[in-house]
């Protein structure tokens, strides 16, 4: 999954306070670089947000 799929992620929060989204994860200094600078094609965290998941699962 690319990088700029964060917004179907599981790792990828609402802050009602803020009103701000963000990242779960908490990156290193290099895995930060390579987010920002969009050098890393695949995000090593990425799971998709499948709520279905679990009930696909059961049948």
């Amino acid at each position: 999954m690319s990088v700029n799929n964060c917004d179907i992620c599981v790792n990828y929060a609402y802050d009602e306070d803020s009103d701000y989204y963000y990242c779960l994860v908490n990156l290193d200094e290099d895995e930060m670089y390579r987010f920002l600078t969009r050098n890393q094609k695949e995000c090593p965290y990425y799971r998709l947000d499948d709520e279905y998941g679990v009930v696909r699962h059961q049948i």
